[in-house]
């Protein structure tokens, strides 16, 4: 896979069979890295650098064998980041890995990753991205696909049945997620950038102290989230940091040092620490993309979930947050794996429902609030009031234009603030459709009607109004899709089609605008 690139370096990540001496060999130089393991199971990150220019053709040799590129595909290639910044960012979110059979099809829709690695087999340079996003639930641990069932059952009859357990299991389902031959040709070749959300780990994942409390009742949940975390750090984490950031990683340093030994007991403590104190690790990160500066954002692991003073970022994670919205930029683009920008009826019930779950109306309505809060998944950022509040208030005193893009809720849109220069960007699915029903019921969000009930509960528990209004402006899409932002200001979402990717729409923000764009194939 192609991780970290910028305007003069590049990291691939490789998982191998056996323990080696990893080879990538471009532009006619060789670099080389040593793996290391975890679980029985071997990885390395070969760092390209002092690069002056783009690689036609790369290809990987383990102990002096080649093993990339297969035969019958394209060469993987490298592009740097262009000199005057980068020109186009795709991204999207909550992908299942599902077998592609019509029958399939029918109940999860294409595979639009995939028919975008497609895309890129012919398409001209101008189309292609300087890096993909991947904005959360790149795995579904809680919701595994019949193949992965099949490995589950075939290896342990324990709980939980029907999840991941371990680290093995965690190794297949990445996997199954990343091997499909387009998928994979796709990620060897366009820059990744990854962050968690959820169904990375588990559904509602650290929604509250009450959902924490439960899942530590459990036979099993302490090994699973040791696997997760653990997991989600070599297979994500570790190919979203620069070289010098990976090489000043301690338990990178820690691993390589090992000379081949088995730091499966390394890997497991630093997890159970992340999760026990989640400032003891930092998943988010920023890049500089030109005039663009990247931030992406840890809105799972670090939240602060005191009742009463339930926080989206702890006091670290805000820290950080806020320095890197001071560095100077031209725009900013946020990575926030659920939207920050509801629709504003949605907003209202979530902010009613926060209130209500620290007791607002009682102890008796607090517990239905707290079983209502999980049940229909109530943990945005609205859920999460002065959080909210506290960035909204920021984005505005920033003065540039700030776009945030998000994914979890099976739908697209866009919205717009009516403050300041904010939008918010959403593209999920890329393989995951919501039921009718669920449609439907987003629908009716939207809604003028919704947005006032919203707004009159919120009312009723004492909630303040927020610090600025928004509206949704486009959508909502259903479709599976993923979506493009050309910068500085061209936003679109494409579908797949019979394997083709065709544009379901389009827009510009200009000058606090929008204008309307076109579908085209």
């Amino acid at each position: 896979m192609l991780r970290h690139v910028d305007s003069h370096s590049a990291s691939i990540w490789v998982e191998t069979a056996e323990p080696c001496t990893v080879a990538v060999e471009a532009g006619g130089r060789a670099y080389r890295s040593p793996t290391f393991t975890v679980h029985g199971h071997h990885y390395a990150i070969v760092d390209l650098i002092e690069l002056s220019q783009d690689i036609a053709s790369y290809s990987v040799t383990l102990d002096g064998e080649q093993v990339w590129p297969p035969a019958g595909r394209p060469p993987s290639r490298i592009r740097l980041v262009p000199p005057d910044g980068a020109r186009r960012v795709a991204f999207g979110s909550c992908r299942t890995s599902v077998p592609h059979d019509a029958a399939t099809v029918r109940t999860h829709g294409e595979d639009v990753l995939r028919s975008y690695g497609r895309r890129l087999y012919e398409a001209p340079d101008e189309e292609w991205p300087d890096l993909l996003l991947l904005i959360g639930d790149q795995v579904y641990a809680d919701s595994p696909s019949q193949d992965m069932l099949a490995f589950i059952r075939a290896r342990r009859s324990t709980a939980p049945q029907d999840e991941i357990a371990d680290f093995e299991e965690y190794a297949e389902l990445y996997r199954q997620a990343w091997t499909e031959p387009d998928i994979q040709w796709l990620l060897s070749t366009v820059p990744t950038a990854m962050i968690f959300d959820d169904h990375d780990l588990r559904d509602d994942w650290n929604t509250s102290q009450p959902w924490r409390e439960q899942m530590a009742r459990t036979t099993w949940w302490r090994r699973r989230v040791i696997a997760g975390l653990g997991a989600y750090w070599v297979y994500q984490h570790i190919g979203n940091l620069s070289p010098d950031e990976r090489a000043a990683d301690p338990l990178m340093r820690t691993l390589l040092d090992l000379n081949g030994g088995d730091g499966a007991a390394e890997l497991d403590a630093f997890a159970e620490k992340a999760d026990a104190e989640p400032s003891s690790n930092r998943w988010s990160y920023a890049r500089d993309l030109g005039g663009a500066r990247l931030i992406m954002v840890d809105t799972r692991c670090a939240r602060q979930l005191t009742p009463g003073d339930r926080r989206m970022l702890d006091p670290d994670e805000w820290a950080w947050l806020e320095e890197q919205l001071a560095i100077p930029a031209e725009r900013l683009i946020i990575g926030s794996s659920i939207p920050f920008l509801l629709p504003e009826g949605v907003h209202g019930v979530q902010n009613w429902n926060e209130a209500l779950a620290d007791g607002k109306w009682g102890p008796a309505v607090r517990r239905w609030s707290e079983k209502f809060r999980q049940a229909i998944d109530l943990e945005h950022w609205a859920a999460f009031r002065r959080s909210f509040e506290d960035l909204a208030r920021l984005l505005i005193k920033v003065g540039k234009p700030v776009m945030i893009i998000s994914g979890d809720v099976h739908y697209s849109y866009l919205a717009q603030a009516n403050k300041g220069q904010v939008y918010q960007i959403v593209c999920s699915p890329i393989r995951n459709p919501l039921s009718r029903l669920l449609r439907w019921a987003n629908v009716v969000t939207q809604f003028s009607i919704a947005t006032l009930v919203g707004g009159l509960l919120a009312r009723l528990a004492g909630v303040p109004r927020p610090p600025f209004r928004w509206r949704v402006t486009k959508g909502p899409f259903f479709q599976n899709a993923i979506a493009t932002l050309t910068l500085p200001d061209e936003v679109a979402w494409y579908e797949s089609r019979n394997d083709t990717l065709r544009q379901m729409d389009s827009v510009r923000l200009t000058q606090g605008r929008l204008t309307q764009g076109r579908p085209r194939r």
